[in-house]
């Protein structure tokens, strides 16, 4: 089960999540969840909601430029590295947890869609536009916060586009 409000105890990117959700205004409030929520199945069983209605924050490192490519995908999807290189114009490569924590100040399970520690080029799978809510990592692996997406379009600015894996090749 879950409740509103953080725990001063999940520290300090829980709290830099919830003040930009607060400055977008919206009414948008951290979840906290008495287990962590490390994919997107457990996330989903949490909040009771579909899987593909959990958006998965998924980082990726520019081969050429080094940067950061954020994809929030739908967690019922896999992502098309090709097809993500071809929207940044680079080849990619699932950045380590290092890299993670480097560009988006979040550790790997709990990196959110916003309060990124420098900027990042986002894109957002279009899977996702279809519900009327979604859900996202919070800032640590036992928070969520619900938002639609549109909300996740505006907050972030990210580019909505094909990312999933559909197999063959």
């Amino acid at each position: 089960m879950a409740h509103e409000g953080t725990d001063p105890a999940l520290g300090p990117s829980v709290r830099r999540v919830q003040d930009v959700l607060a400055a977008a205004g919206g009414g948008h409030t951290v979840v906290a969840l008495e287990q962590p929520a490390r994919t997107s199945a457990e996330a989903a069983r949490a909040v009771g909601c579909r899987v593909d209605q959990i958006a998965k924050s998924l980082v990726f490192r520019g081969e050429n430029t080094q940067g950061a490519v954020l994809v929030i995908t739908s967690g019922a999807n896999r992502v098309d590295e090709r097809r993500v290189a071809g929207l940044v114009a680079e080849p990619v490569a699932r950045a380590d947890a290092d890299f993670v924590r480097a560009r988006t100040g979040f550790a790997i399970g709990g990196v959110a869609p916003v309060a990124h520690a420098e900027p990042l080029t986002i894109l957002i799978d279009e899977d996702l536009m279809q519900w009327p809510e979604i859900w996202a990592a919070a800032g640590h692996p036992n928070t969520v916060f619900k938002l639609t997406p549109a909300d996740l379009v505006q907050m972030t600015g990210g580019r909505v586009a094909s990312v999933k894996w559909r197999g063959g090749r």
